[in-house]
């Protein structure tokens, strides 16, 4: 895409916003087109940010934005010579990690706060100062997950369920998860899905709560689980099931919500869409008022994922639609990395709840 085409789509893009002023300088360095689905996943997030600043500007606080397309085949550095990038309060970006060194230590040149939001690699958030890194690893979250299990459902008996999917990837949780448990007496069980019933009834306990723990996230897998715990308890209610499950049910939650709340189920994650909620129900009607089209679909939305960044980085607002943050110092001469995470409980009563660690 022509910078040109570019520059026409930005502002195309802000033209309902009326963004002007000069309190909070902000910049936004990423790819801004239509040419790929990096592209349209950066302008609606791009967009959120815009509503954000509309809601800012609303409640009265001065706000300038400078939009720069940059893709992944491009160089940040003629960019980062554009006027109005070293004046940057705060700069989201780069999508690619190829660009985060160079635009680093820009940022750390001109005291600029430099917002990592999606998933690069690298290391450059522990060296510079300005950096703050959202994005967090499957490592880090696994890390996360396990810690929550060993910690919170001590009284609980484990049951990892083998879904026979040689696809999955999330043997790395459910091995850590069983060695942390050997190292603290736990004692568990292994059953299989083909398995008879009589063996797989033979995993579970009447002696305390059962956490069933599935070898993979895939909805086919899950489905399978479930219908074999419908026919479990079915045949004996006095076995109590909880489930802790993974990131990915998320996105089947609508056809699985009753079963997740009748098992209680815990899911792990670093955001929540609650599509009841009144400011999200504004939000997605705002969206398509400004931008004249729906949000697309994707966990986490991208346009709630910029609004969230955008009124936590420029109006210092600490409250959260989808993307909650909490960011921990690395070292002392590093930036901030976020540490949200929380378990998203679909409770027996039918409820959901998010709960912060």
């Amino acid at each position: 895409m022509s910078i040109k085409k570019a520059s026409t789509l930005l502002l195309l893009l802000a033209m309902s916003l009326t963004l002007s002023a000069q309190s909070v300088n902000v910049g936004v360095m990423l790819p801004l087109h239509d040419v790929d689905g990096d592209g349209r996943r950066m302008v609606e997030y791009y967009r959120g940010i815009l509503l954000a600043v509309d809601r800012l500007k609303r409640d009265g606080m001065d706000v300038n934005i400078h939009a720069w397309n940059v893709p992944i085949d491009g160089d940040p550095r003629p960019t980062l010579l554009q006027q109005g990038a070293k004046n940057c309060n705060v700069i989201f970006g780069p999508l690619y990690t190829k660009h985060v060194k160079v635009m680093g230590d820009f940022c750390k040149s001109y005291g600029i706060n430099m917002v990592i939001p999606f998933s690069i690699s690298g290391n450059d958030v522990d060296h510079n100062s300005n950096i703050y890194q959202i994005y967090q690893s499957p490592d880090e979250l696994n890390t996360r997950a396990i810690q929550q299990v060993a910690e919170h459902f001590t009284e609980y008996h484990p049951v990892f369920v083998d879904c026979n999917d040689s696809t999955s990837k999330k043997g790395a949780f459910t091995f850590a998860l069983r060695r942390i448990l050997e190292q603290k007496g736990i004692a568990y069980n292994i059953t299989n899905l083909n398995s008879s019933m009589e063996m797989f009834a033979k995993a579970f306990t009447l002696g305390k709560p059962n956490l069933v723990i599935l070898n993979t996230g895939r909805s086919p897998e899950l489905t399978r689980a479930l219908n074999k715990l419908d026919e479990l308890t079915d045949a004996n209610s006095s076995v109590q099931i909880t489930m802790f499950g993974y990131t990915e049910w998320l996105m089947y939650a609508k056809l699985n919500r009753d079963r997740f709340c009748k098992y209680n189920a815990f899911v792990p994650s670093t955001f929540y869409y609650n599509e009841t909620s009144l400011l999200t129900q504004e939000l997605t009607a705002s969206y398509k008022t400004h931008f004249g089209k729906e949000m697309m679909y994707a966990l986490p939305h991208f346009a709630l994922t910029g609004y969230d960044h955008a009124m936590y980085f420029i109006g210092n607002r600490r409250e959260w639609v989808q993307t909650p943050l909490i960011f921990l110092k690395q070292g002392t001469s590093g930036g901030y990395r976020n540490k949200a995470f929380m378990l998203i409980h679909y409770k027996t009563n039918g409820s959901i709840e998010s709960v912060m660690y």
